[in-house]
């Protein structure tokens, strides 16, 4: 099994069409280009607009006109990447196996071949159940405006496909963290760094107290880690600052710590009442842990998968978020990790194996026909 060159050439097109969140024309293009994918076959497409400034959203469907669950395939064609990283930081090229471009990991590749599987099933007429197919635009950013669509999608799904990219060499993924995210706001109280220094309360340095708190939370052994990564604040060098604001990184791998690691970043209390803290957020992606149901789907894969000529493994659970957390949360089998394999996500080095396309396509196919 191999690429063929219209294929790559494809492949490429949709590389060169950068797509970050929050460039919404360039989203719209990628969408474009999936509807101009699915022109002669036969898949009824709705494209539901963006909103908050965001891509629009495409709902394909297809397959067995029945009332019966059917299998819910999602990809997201958002990426991280800015526009120009193509032309500059990560050129479009091929070296050996690798074809290396901003998305092709995560996780333009996937959603690309997916798609293939998808039209090629509906052509044939081979689907055993109705299938469904979301392309969504904010998967990077938490999917603020897809996630009530995806829930109420995977609600009457029987199981869900996600094409998420593969993990250290080829593995599927059947379980994930849990994300939080949370904003912290300091407000101290501004004065001159020189002749008015102890009038001041310098919302950094109170900023540095709660953060050291914060990153105490982590705890290894049960899987919690908290990070951040970013800090803003202050106005001069010689002024003591008034604002300094940091977001928090959590990623938990039950619900239950889910629920007390978020208790206990809301419940931060300034060290003196010169302070202000407001903080808010909370869990942005429940913990997709492995049920029974999710095996089951696994084990029918990995069958699948020795047909074609390779074996899937599962990986241990991972620590990134997808939107296969809404669906496993819900008790829906869902399967993650289906997509290109490759390695670099969300940095310049980032690259997918044109080798796994073929048979992670004909997996997705094959998983199309036979899940009843």
């Amino acid at each position: 099994m191999s690429l063929s060159s219209p294929s790559l050439d494809t492949l490429f097109t949709w590389i060169r069409t950068e797509s970050p969140t929050h460039d919404r024309a360039g989203v719209n293009l990628m969408m474009d280009l999936v509807v101009a994918q699915m022109r002669d076959a036969p898949v009824a497409v709705e494209r539901i607009a963006g909103e908050q400034g965001l891509g629009d959203v495409l709902v394909l469907r297809t397959g067995p006109q029945t009332s019966e669950p059917g299998i819910l395939v999602m990809s997201h064609l958002d990426t991280v990447h800015p526009v120009g990283t193509v032309e500059t930081d990560l050129p479009l090229r091929v070296e050996g196996d690798r074809l290396y471009g901003p998305g092709i990991y995560d996780m333009k590749g996937g959603a690309w071949f997916a798609l293939e599987a998808f039209k090629d099933v509906a052509r044939r007429g081979s689907a055993a159940r109705p299938m469904v197919f979301l392309v969504t635009p904010d998967e990077e950013i938490g999917s603020p405006i897809t996630r009530p669509m995806i829930e109420d999608l995977g609600r009457r799904s029987a199981a869900v496909l996600v094409t998420e990219p593969a993990r250290d060499g080829g593995q599927i993924v059947t379980a994930r963290k849990g994300v939080g995210r949370f904003d912290v706001h300091v407000e101290g109280r501004p004065a001159h760094a020189g002749s008015r220094h102890k009038d001041g309360r310098n919302a950094v340095y109170e900023a540095a107290r709660q953060i050291l708190a914060i990153e105490a939370l982590t705890d290894y052994g049960r899987g919690i880690t908290t990070t951040v990564g970013m800090v803003s604040g202050g106005t001069a060098v010689n002024t003591i600052p008034q604002h300094c604001r940091f977001p928090v990184d959590l990623r938990v791998e039950t619900v239950a710590d889910g629920e007390s690691v978020t208790a206990a970043i809301l419940g931060l209390k300034p060290s003196s009442p010169d302070f202000k803290l407001t903080v808010t957020g909370g869990m942005n992606r429940p913990p997709y842990e492995r049920s029974e149901a999710t095996s089951r789907l696994f084990d029918h894969a990995k069958s699948l998968a020795a047909e074609i000529g390779f074996d899937l493994v599962s990986a241990p659970r991972v620590g990134g978020g997808s939107d296969g957390n809404f669906t496993a949360a819900l008790g829906i089998p869902t399967l993650d990790g289906l997509g290109i394999d490759g390695d670099g996500a969300h940095t310049l080095q980032e690259y997918g194996l044109i080798s796994s396309i073929a048979p992670r396509q004909k997996l997705m196919t094959r998983l199309l026909e036979t899940l009843r």
